[in-house]
């Protein structure tokens, strides 16, 4: 794979070390001491995409994003596309793409301009690359910072503690103010479930025609409407009235009116002895 510098090498992502230096694995990145060119292989699956590799080689050369040499930057990721497709030519068919629009850049870069293009303003060819790697190093740190922030079960452990509960039952504590409280629901639910009964009422008609009779052994004449207490409720009344109607049926009373609309009276129809 091709020799990259180590102070700018990205993390990797293999278990047992950073890279390998003449087949050694290396554990950690060196700080004075200086390591050929040639000597340090670099994995290229801790790149996630072609953006990402792209990016790495303009930042490793502290190039101006915003300016960026098509010439020198094309042919190293070439470089390392052609490493790429020795070793895994799936993963090199979408680097093959940012390839090829590398190249269109760059030999747009190259050509004079024409007429048309001037009075088209086309711009410069960089523009649209330019602003996929910001909008991709904006996003990739971002991810970065997200990274940082802990996460359950790979920076910290939530505990878990068993409690082993006592066979001793324990009762709650119970203020006089709960047993008010309660009292007062139970007569409140009381009061829901009341049932409303209604008695019957004993009435004899015989007893009223009794006493219809006691009445008017003491007057000549008494008028219908004052036989009628209707302060007794309805079925006194009616009572009443069915008690009449069995004296007139037997004889023993007289109903009289004089003319239409006259008040209308009763009275014995014999005289008493």
């Amino acid at each position: 794979m091709l020799p990259v510098e180590p102070a700018a090498m990205t993390p990797a992502v293999d278990p047992v070390g950073f890279a390998r230096l003449y087949g050694e694995p290396l554990m950690r990145m060196p700080t004075d001491l200086y390591i050929p060119p040639d000597a340090l292989e670099i994995f290229l699956e801790a790149f996630e995409g072609p953006l990402d590799l792209l990016l790495y080689l303009i930042r490793k050369q502290n190039f101006n994003i915003l300016d960026i040499p098509m010439a020198q930057v094309t042919l190293q990721y070439l470089k390392y596309v052609d490493q790429i497709r020795v070793h895994n030519l799936e993963l090199a068919a979408e680097y093959l793409l940012m390839a090829a629009m590398l190249i269109e850049i760059k030999s747009r870069m190259l050509l004079p301009s024409t007429r048309c293009d001037i009075e088209d303003d086309i711009g410069d060819p960089r523009a649209e690359l330019v602003r996929r790697l910001l909008d991709y190093e904006q996003i990739k740190l971002a991810a970065y910072d997200l990274n940082a922030l802990p996460q359950l079960e790979r920076d910290f452990l939530r505990p878990a503690i068993f409690i082993e509960q006592s066979l001793t039952p324990t009762w709650p504590d119970v203020e006089p103010a709960d047993l008010q409280a309660a009292w007062l629901d139970v007569l409140k639910r009381a009061k829901l479930t009341q049932h409303h009964r209604i008695s019957r009422q004993e009435l004899s008609v015989r007893e009223h025609m009794t006493g219809i009779l006691r009445r008017l052994q003491t007057a000549r004449f008494v008028e219908f409407a004052d036989l009628f207490d209707p302060a007794g409720g309805v079925p006194i009344v009616v009572v009443n009235f069915v008690a009449l109607l069995e004296l007139a049926k037997e004889t023993l009373i007289e109903i009289t009116q004089a003319e239409p609309f006259a008040p209308i009276y009763v009275r014995l129809a014999y005289s008493p002895a």
